[in-house]
């Protein structure tokens, strides 16, 4: 089975149709000394950045990063030599002849982390889809209730004709223990450590009031308990819906930025205030930025049953090759690779 990366896909979810993947079987070998027919390869197309896993050892078995790029993910088997190998002087007839071998069978697990230069984290309803919707051609859903965005969405944000328009992704909002698995966290997390620059929403007009510190503290918790490392990116704190802000909110968040060395930006998404000084601090954090690790140490390399201990991502799959998931970004496949030809002989 092999995977091919895919630029014009985003998601996982042509695979959580319930099927069987199976490759195609070869055929066996016939008279007139001749070979058996191959079997067709099965090729899923998949969206780059799509790592495949080995579900019963946990084994990261490479990631798919271009498009056009293929990963082997289970290798098919290959047909055994058939009588007209053993032929000779003296035994021009052979009855002797070797089996074939079977393909590899084996259930893979499919993880997607978004390949995007900016992440837009934040509470829920703390105005990221707004903020990608107004800086590029992105319509992610907009509404005035938390959990809106139930999937990952980019958009190009252009800086200019002299520049290089930067990728931004909107990530559904976490929540408090969502690298233990509480609310769609753990599904969205992985994302972040593919993004160089994190924007850091925080809401300056909640609707049900709060600690604005509380709420900065909650986000930057998740971020460390998932990977600490992404604390260590580049990240601009932004406070959101500047229209309506309230005044004491504002202050908590300058001065958490000053303790913890951020730049910080206010801004309304709504009115397109500060929105162009975002931009420009932004795309000052991301010509700085180092390039991102490929392949991270986190929640997503963890055995599968760690993983389904704190989040119940999975979903079953059966022996048949049964495919399922819960989510776009994480998808369970259950791989039976054909063998090859075989080189049997003929009926006599």
């Amino acid at each position: 089975m092999v995977l091919v990366g895919d630029s014009n896909r985003n998601t996982l979810y042509h695979l959580r149709v319930p099927g069987a993947y199976r490759a195609g079987r070869g055929v066996h070998g016939e008279g007139s000394n001749r070979t058996g027919r191959r079997g067709q390869h099965l090729e899923l197309s998949v969206p780059l950045g799509t790592q495949a896993y080995d579900h019963d050892s946990g084994e990261l078995l490479g990631e798919v990063l271009e498009h056009g790029e293929r990963l082997v993910v289970a290798a098919g088997g290959d047909g055994g030599r058939g009588n007209a190998r053993f032929s000779s002087a003296t035994n021009r007839a052979p009855r002797r002849w070797e089996p074939g071998w079977p393909g590899e069978e084996k259930t893979i697990r499919l993880e997607l982390k978004l390949l995007a230069d900016i992440g837009v984290v934040g509470l829920p309803n703390a105005g990221k889809s707004t903020l990608v919707s107004a800086l590029s051609a992105a319509r992610p859903k907009v509404a005035d209730y938390p959990f809106t965005t139930l999937h990952p969405q980019l958009g190009v944000v252009d800086r200019g004709p002299l520049e290089e328009p930067m990728v931004m992704a909107d990530l559904p909002g976490l929540i408090e223990g969502a690298a233990l698995g509480a609310g769609l966290g753990i599904r969205f997390l992985r994302h972040t450590e593919r993004c160089r620059v994190l924007v850091h929403l925080v809401d300056l007009a909640p609707l049900e009031g709060g600690d604005a510190l509380e709420d900065l503290e909650v986000i930057e918790d998740e971020l460390a308990t998932y990977n600490p490392d992404l604390l260590e990116r580049p990240r601009l704190l932004v406070g959101s819906k500047l229209d309506s802000a309230l005044e004491d909110r504002r202050e908590v968040l300058r001065a958490a930025a000053e303790v913890r060395g951020l730049e910080y930006v206010e801004i309304s998404a709504a009115t397109r205030q500060g929105l162009n000084e975002l931009k420009y601090r932004v795309g000052g954090l991301l010509d700085e930025a180092p390039e991102v690790e490929v392949m991270t140490e986190s929640f997503a390399s963890r055995s599968s049953e760690e993983i389904e201990a704190a989040s119940d991502l999975d979903s079953d799959s059966d022996g048949d090759g049964a495919l399922g998931s819960d989510s776009e970004e994480a998808a369970e496949v259950a791989v039976d690779a054909a063998g090859g030809s075989s080189e049997e002989p003929p009926t006599p």
